[in-house]
């Protein structure tokens, strides 16, 4: 494997904005997302794999065909093309630094990089590429996904399995070497819509209700389990976005927890403050919208225990100790393991993700790649029985 191959793919990549956006209505949600699916779907037709697929909701499909004649589990590679909207992707500058004697691939600090999921993609791509140059290594069928849109949440609604027939798959999404994960969030959202009553503020006793003054009452009251506060396998309540005045105020929060019971303890709190406000205030003056997003997949991986094995095998045999942790996120896996796919993460070697300081080793990244083609290698010796 040439060591400059998955380094310049990688920052190929992540010259092309692929910024996600949640309010542009469509599927994918920008432009750019198109363009980097169409260079890979070239890419994948160069390098000789099959059953080539752009759809037209910007999923691209492949096969890296079975070389053996044994009755070799089907596995799955899966990526995805979007960047984070939080920080720009637009005019990303990859360069290589060096720090400490570490070789680091960041941009120049005014956007983020993109190893979330560029790096992925391009360790796919890679190992791909050398499965097809070594044909000796005997290897079942490979199928390979690029998603759009997971940074919003809609990397899998139109996910299409008639076109990836694998008895399980890998999301390589993950960050530091040797992240291995089975494990996420139970995720919902909670968007409060409060209403308010305006007067003149030099007239104001017994008529005025501030409508920003409710919503700080319901921060108050959500502050003691924040993000900033939290770790392990402990959730919070994430205020992401506010905005009003005093006729009409907006909360958008993030509920997480890994345990299930402790999550639905946190919407059942959150629809009792919404009461409450209702109480105090007059009926109408809280709308709650509770929505779930997706739910923990350790229940669905608890019956696929070889997809797990056969990561932290593949990993030990190039060196590499299964950094076993929860994916304090979401990830496409999770949905996909409940709609029939089990799906693991595996690390792809960024650090820092979503924001300006994020870097990838290139020592990581090429391990990425070879923890790939150690899992084609270790899924062979697992015959189906």
């Amino acid at each position: 494997m040439k060591n400059n191959t998955v380094v310049d793919r990688f920052i190929r990549y992540t010259a092309i904005e692929t910024t996600s956006s949640e309010t542009s209505g469509t599927h994918p949600s920008t432009p750019g997302q198109w363009e980097l699916a169409r260079l890979l779907q070239a890419e994948l037709t160069e390098i000789g794999l099959q059953e080539i697929c752009l759809s037209d909701t910007c999923y691209v499909y492949a096969k890296l065909p079975a070389n053996s004649q044994a009755d070799l589990p089907k596995i799955g590679w899966i990526a995805h093309l979007d960047t984070s909207p939080e920080v720009s992707g637009k005019n990303v500058k990859a360069r290589i630094v060096e720090v400490d004697g570490e070789q680091r691939i960041c941009s120049d600090g005014t956007t983020l990089l993109g190893a979330d999921d560029k790096a992925g993609i391009a360790a796919i791509m890679s190992a791909c590429e050398y499965l097809q140059e070594h044909p000796k290594i005997e290897h079942g069928d490979i199928y390979i996904a690029f998603t759009p849109d997971e940074e919003i949440g809609e990397g899998t609604d139109f996910f299409d399995f008639e076109h990836f027939k694998a008895d399980w798959a890998y999301t390589i999404d993950g960050g530091e070497l040797g992240e291995l994960s089975f494990e996420n969030f139970n995720a919902a959202k909670a968007e409060f819509l409060l209403f308010g009553i305006n007067t003149h503020p030099g007239d104001a006793k017994g008529k005025m209700k501030n409508a920003l003054l409710i919503a700080a009452q319901l921060m108050r009251a959500l502050s003691d389990e924040i993000p900033e506060e939290s770790e392990g396998h402990k959730g919070f309540y994430h205020l992401t976005r506010m905005s009003g005045t005093v006729s009409e105020a907006q909360l958008h929060y993030l509920i997480r927890d890994f345990d299930e019971e402790e999550f639905e303890r946190k919407k059942r709190f959150v629809q009792y403050l919404a009461n409450g406000i209702n109480e105090q205030f007059g009926e109408g003056t809280c709308l709650l919208n509770l929505q779930d997003q997706y739910k923990n997949m350790r229940s669905v991986m608890e019956q696929y225990p070889q997809a797990v094995q056969i990561a932290q095998e593949a990993m030990r045999s190039i060196g590499i100790t299964p950094d076993i942790k929860p994916i304090r996120g979401g990830t496409d896996g999770a949905m996909l393991s409940f709609k029939g796919l089990p799906c693991p993460n595996l690390f792809a070697g960024g650090i820092n993700f979503h924001s300006r300081n994020e870097y990838i080793p290139v020592s990581s990244l090429l391990q990425s790649v070879k923890n790939l083609i150690a899992i084609a290698i270790c899924a062979a010796g697992h015959p189906n029985s």
